[in-house]
């Protein structure tokens, strides 16, 4: 019987020079690796509170989250091919999948106004993480980054302001 051999091209990674100083898109990859993060953990939150909301406010709640957790999701994409541009590789670590659960309380002891307070208080913490991280990208001149972080940081808010509409009196 013939022997078969994969094919295994040799592949080099090739940093970008793009005029941003090499430690800059260190620090960069840095930060949105951290973003990606907290991006995730935001979106599993979100999916799991999508699914086990009740009471009178289920319909409104269950499908701004649907909507909510899906822009997430393209998020995260954009957010890991960001880093992959800059010349890094984008972070992959589920080893520790509770980092990811809803804190603070169980889902089956929450009340849709509990989700989401739970919700405002992570786009918030999002919101400020992303605006530091935005301020640093538009002071290197990494206008690409900053754009993003730009659509990130009105995705974050305008959440707010939707979540904040539901529970307010």
């Amino acid at each position: 019987m013939a022997k078969v051999t994969a094919l295994k091209p040799e592949t080099k990674e090739v940093k970008p020079k793009i005029g941003l100083d090499e430690s800059y898109l260190e620090k960069a990859s840095e930060g949105l690796s951290d973003v990606l993060a907290s991006t995730y953990k935001l979106m599993i939150k979100t999916q799991v509170y999508h699914w086990n909301v009740v009471g009178p406010l289920f319909g409104p709640i269950h499908e701004l989250t649907e909507d909510q957790y899906n822009a997430l999701f393209e998020a995260a994409d954009v957010i890991a091919e960001r880093v992959r541009a800059l010349g890094h590789i984008a972070p992959v670590n589920f080893g520790d999948m509770k980092n990811f659960a809803p804190t603070g309380h169980s889902v089956d002891n929450s009340s849709a106004h509990d989700m989401v307070a739970d919700l405002i208080k992570d786009h918030e913490a999002a919101s400020r993480q992303i605006r530091e991280l935005g301020e640093k990208a538009g002071d290197a001149g990494d206008l690409v980054t900053e754009d993003m972080l730009t659509e990130r940081l009105t995705f974050h808010e305008k959440a707010l302001w939707m979540l904040k509409s539901i529970i307010s009196d």
